[in-house]
């Protein structure tokens, strides 16, 4: 890749995505994230036709690969794959793992390409983020022309790293008090929540799903610094399909005579897992029929197994389209997760049509415009709690019905688009501000004093 595209124009910004995280066709959905951004736009010049060069952007999103290469999707969208340093694909045996990570402190191939971009947008704290900032001290210190560092928040890793702490401990430790658990596990996020402010410490704004999570991260960084950032969903490739539940036990071999449970993510205790099982064990005993369906892979996939046998099908991890067609054949989806910053499966399950089951007050009850109409919250993390909420949609094909159609008007109805998420929310953020008057001594970059 040369320094810049012939066609580049100065006031057009070369913006750089860094995704340190493995691609692949059954990622997860930051990965998916930033392919459907990429996807939007290639399409901008057709929908903000106004701008020099004919486009709003040079995009470049960067990911982690098995092997360097680049993946052309238009003269100005393109997603590059870099070999990762220090791989976490190492651990995966040991947890199932599905996100594989790069944790070296410095990328030294990524290192030569940044500097050919003006915004560098960091999504995660490992090897591109570390990387990116330490360039960005240096040239600092240089008095070198500094790039615009923005920051979103996907994955609130503090979070879930405390909870897998404390599954770990209880898993490795059994004998050890619970509070000395719960001890070690708010260390864990304590300290992972305070490496993470200092680093997005350094970007001129950081996106967020949530306005909880702007209030959070505004009271540690400043309100103006702190913006949301929706997460968007293609009706083209998630809606309800009526064929599709004749075309799932066909493929499958998924019971056709009882309702169907899904669960799309990790299968580990970071998503509920070991909770949904147990709920559905019990709902069983109770005398409810019902099936689960899982896509997806993790340390629990062989306790699910173990645990409802013949009463459960999994899957292991799908691509986007056969996900899609999965969605739309199942009944319902349970998702006990809390570690969620938005919850993708949430709007894909919605709007293919499912009742969604919910756990009260977690972030993914945002996608409901209505809860208890449009989708079921579970008051309790507890087994019993979570059958006795599924009971009614499992034993009552009216019930379920109504639930599922409203699920669907919500989601045609309130739920954005990628290609509306990326004009109205990225692309004001990505674009270069107005330059401010000039007056003699000033620095020529609009970014805040931050210190090297």
């Amino acid at each position: 890749m040369g320094r810049r595209n012939a066609w580049y124009s100065p006031l057009v910004p070369s913006v750089a995505v860094l995704v340190e995280l493995l691609r692949r066709d059954t990622s997860g959905g930051q990965v998916k994230c930033w392919e459907h951004f990429a996807q939007s736009a290639t399409h901008l010049p057709e929908r903000v036709p106004t701008c020099p060069g004919g486009t709003p952007l040079d995009l470049t999103v960067y990911f982690l690969g098995e092997r360097e290469r680049v993946e052309h999707l238009a003269p100005h969208v393109r997603l590059v794959m870099l070999r990762p340093v220090l791989s976490s694909a190492a651990m995966r045996s040991a947890e199932g793992a599905e996100d594989v990570c790069d944790l070296a402190p410095w990328h030294p191939r990524l290192a030569v390409l940044l500097p050919r971009h003006d915004v560098w947008h960091l999504t995660h704290s490992f090897a591109f983020a570390a990387t990116a900032v330490r360039l960005d001290r240096r040239a600092a210190r240089r008095s070198a022309a500094r790039p615009r560092l923005i920051a979103s928040v996907h994955t609130d890793v503090p979070l879930l790293s405390s909870v897998y702490a404390r599954y770990l401990a209880r898993r490795w430790l059994p004998g050890t008090h619970p509070a000395v658990d719960d001890l070690f596990a708010d260390r864990v996020e304590n300290r992972l929540r305070r490496r993470r402010d200092r680093l997005l410490d350094h970007c001129e704004r950081v996106l967020v799903p949530t306005p909880e999570g702007r209030a959070e991260l505004g009271r540690a960084l400043g309100p103006d610094r702190v913006v949301l950032l929706r997460r968007g969903i293609d009706h083209a490739l998630f809606r309800p399909d009526p064929a599709a539940r004749a075309r799932l036990v066909r493929e499958y071999g998924v019971p056709a005579d009882r309702p169907l449970v899904l669960f799309a993510g990790r299968l580990d205790a970071t998503k509920g897992v070991p909770l949904l099982t147990e709920s559905l064990r019990l709902l069983r005993a109770r005398g409810g029929a019902a099936h689960l369906v899982t896509a997806g892979t993790g340390a629990e996939e062989n306790a699910v197994r173990r645990t409802l046998g013949p009463d459960v099908t999994l899957l292991g991890p799908l691509p986007q389209d056969r996900l899609a067609r999965v969605y739309a054949g199942c009944d319902i989806f349970a998702f006990p997760s809390r570690t969620e910053t938005s919850g993708n499966v949430v709007a894909e399950a919605m709007a293919s049509g499912l009742a969604v089951v919910l756990p009260e007050g977690a972030h993914t009850t945002r996608w409901l415009a209505a809860p208890g109409r449009d989708g079921i919250v579970v008051p309790a993390d507890d087994p019993s709690a979570w059958a006795d909420a599924l009971r009614p949609l499992v034993e009552h094909p009216a019930a379920r019905e109504a639930v599922r159609r409203r699920a669907a008007v919500t989601s045609r109805t309130t739920h954005p688009t990628w290609d509306r998420v990326l004009e109205e929310d990225l692309l004001p953020v990505w674009t270069p501000p107005a330059p401010a008057p000039r007056h003699p001594g000033s620095r020529t970059s609009t970014r805040p004093e931050r210190a090297p």
